[in-house]
């Protein structure tokens, strides 16, 4: 195979046994690096990891890996364990942190770590992890990071090299191997050039635009239509074409818009209608209401995807994405993260998305992520990108920084859990505080920031000691249990301490552990519960409310979470063998969202399983575990097929 020059550069650095850091944009290649790694760890009959930000992430990965490397492919994601011994294994980046701190010798014959997305360090609710597995990785593991575009990767290279003392070598690429085409959709009509867009998007003849361009909410507009613009793009062969939303609901209405169209030809019609079929029956979803409800969208070339689909009808969107059948799909922006699904032509619906608790302009970073799925390797030429635009809505400063900027450097968001500092405690006793200048927050901030970083992990610490996880300069039995089970730690300890984990059914134990992982949408009601899930909810609450207080007096943020009951219905009918369409009457939850908690719930039994040693205990796990994981709540069949 001849490489690109940035590819055999990292190629060769690695076959020199250094540490390498790649960054480069969206679709430069920068997997046939990591393939480079597995096989030549296979050949030397070494092990390798490959982490990966998200699971679907995760599952693609394996099923790409499977095909190239047979029998010679694992993973480990919380919900599914397939062949975990393999000498390559994919995993969450969690679970490989957990790994670390908990059984850090079950590492010792794996030589590299390969990160995909190792930019994610950046995420405000996840980035920790990654710190923390860079942190505590094992002197004998080499890595191989994958990155998009990061303007301060000197920087974070100096921190890596700093707290290994050994060499990690930078190759950069910012050229991409298909040039983008800019457009913008602005009072219906279409320019290919911000100036133009400025003087009659941006401007009225009785309304002038304020100097930061932005026209008053009172000037009139013309309408974008989108019809329009996607007959252009047919009439211009520039299908396939991937079109980004924010929002659920977004994805579908503008599918159905498109109802009209019919983008295939008589033969493309047939094929997809037979591909589609087999799929659906091989998932066993062919008579789902979402699969019905999709299949005339689909027999026109028309698609969407997102998170609160069925993860199997996902799959299946994706398959025929990737048979390029589907020449138009509306998608929510997971669909861009690593996934391999280039099309010659991106819409972006608008350039601000709802952010942590609010509405903000989009990240270049993040723009770049999703625009990069334009333009095929040696397929196109160029990729064409176009962004819908509401003057009313975004100021042409605001669209010049996205789209020309400088993509944001990367920021520590480092935070360790209670979990990771029990397991550090236990290792560590009070000398756990010098592992802080380790970080790369302490590596990035000034003096006083170290000093509100450190006070924040003494104050965890002390709130641990007066919970009674921590006693006489040790971790309790209730601190073990705790270290185990990463995020809801407090709550979950709380049960064990007080025997009520070990006295419930197999039931209650699926119908609690739900209630502590689900996080409601905003305006979702709760149902009437039923006695048993009643019961449970006011011992809950009673013992959260304390820890609440506790965390409050340390200020220490974010607060642990809530335990929530709204899925109970969902999951009583369920372990009594209903079918989902049945249990999904009781809610108003996506489907999507209902499979991804009975998944979580399998994976966190399984954590609180781990930390006990009763065997009775385990069997009554191992039951539960096996009522919930049937038809499409079980991934590892999904995987499988």
């Amino acid at each position: 195979m001849k490489y690109d020059p940035f590819q055999q550069k990292a190629i060769d650095h690695i076959n020199e046994g250094h540490s390498v850091i790649v960054s480069a944009p969206t679709g430069a290649g920068k997997t046939a690096i990591a393939e480079h790694v597995i096989e030549n760890c296979l050949k030397r009959k070494e092990k390798v990891i490959y982490t990966a930000p998200i699971k679907a992430l995760s599952n693609q990965k394996y099923r790409d890996f499977s095909k190239d490397y047979p029998e010679q492919v694992g993973i480990l994601t919380g919900d599914v364990n397939i062949n975990p011994d393999a000498p390559t294994l994919i995993m969450t980046t969690e679970i490989f942190r957990n790994q670390i701190l908990e059984t850090k010798s079950s590492l010792k014959k794996y030589s590299w770590i390969i990160f995909d997305e190792i930019h994610y360090l950046d995420d405000r609710s996840r980035g920790s992890v990654w710190e923390e597995s860079l942190i505590f990785l094992p002197d004998h593991m080499n890595i191989l990071g994958l990155s998009a575009t990061i303007p301060n990767l000197e920087e974070f290279v100096k921190w890596l090299k700093t707290i290994h003392h050994k060499p990690v070598k930078i190759v950069k690429e910012s050229k991409r191997p298909v040039p983008l085409h800019f457009y913008f959709q602005c009072q219906g009509q279409v320019f290919d050039d911000v100036k133009n867009l400025k003087k009659f998007g941006y401007q009225s003849l009785h309304v002038r635009a304020s100097s930061a361009y932005r026209l008053p909410r009172s000037a009139p507009i013309k309408p974008n239509r989108l019809s329009p613009l996607i007959k252009n793009l047919q009439e211009l062969n520039n299908l396939p074409c991937i079109y980004f939303a924010f929002s659920r609901r977004r994805t579908e209405t503008l599918a159905e818009e498109m109802e009209l169209f019919n983008f295939l030809s008589p033969k493309e019609q047939k094929q997809i209608e037979t591909h589609f079929k087999e799929l659906c029956e091989k998932f066993d979803i062919a008579h789902e209401p979402s699969t019905c409800k999709l299949k005339p969208l689909i027999e026109k070339g028309i698609a969407y995807h997102h998170a609160g689909m069925l993860p199997t009808l996902k799959e299946v969107v994706e398959r025929l994405f990737a048979t390029r059948l589907i020449k138009i799909i509306f998608t929510t922006e997971t669909f861009a993260l690593g996934i391999n699904m280039p099309a010659r032509t991106v819409i972006f619906d608008e350039l601000k998305k709802y952010a942590d608790h609010s509405f903000r302009i989009m990240k270049t970073r993040d723009f770049y992520q999703m625009a990069g799925r334009a333009g095929r390797r040696s397929i196109d030429t160029e990729g064409h990108v176009y962004c819908r635009i509401n003057p009313h809505y975004i100021s042409i400063d605001d669209l010049q920084r996205v789209i020309y900027g400088k993509p944001e450097k990367i920021v520590s968001r480092f935070n360790a859990s209670y979990a990771t500092i029990l397991n550090l405690y236990y290792n560590y006793g009070e000398k756990l505080y010098d592992v802080y200048p380790l970080s790369f927050h302490f590596f990035q901030e000034q003096q006083f920031t170290h000093k509100k970083a450190l006070k924040l992990l003494r104050s965890k610490v002390d709130l641990l000691k007066e919970l009674g996880l921590i006693r006489k300069s040790q971790v309790t039995e209730k601190g073990l249990f705790a270290s185990k089970v990463y995020g809801y730690e407090l709550i979950l300890s709380e049960l064990f301490s007080q025997k009520i984990l070990q006295k419930l059914s197999s039931e209650e134990l699926c119908i609690l552990c739900l209630a502590v992982v689900y996080e409601p949408r905003k305006g979702v009601n709760v149902p009437r519960l039923s006695k048993k899930a009643a019961a449970l909810q006011v011992l809950t609450d009673d013992l959260i409310v304390p820890i609440l207080r506790i965390e409050k007096k340390f200020r220490v943020k974010p607060y642990s979470k809530l335990c929530h009951f709204h899925l109970s219905n969902c999951m009583e009918g369920w372990l009594e063998g209903e079918s989902f369409d049945e249990i999904f009457e009781y809610t108003q939850a996506d489907e999507g969202e209902i499979v991804r908690y009975f998944r979580m719930v399998i994976q966190v039994l399984r954590e609180v399983s781990d930390a006990f040693e009763s065997k009775e205990f385990k069997s009554k796990v191992h039951k539960a575990i096996a009522t919930i994981n049937r038809d499409v709540i079980d991934a590892r069949k999904q995987l499988q097929n």
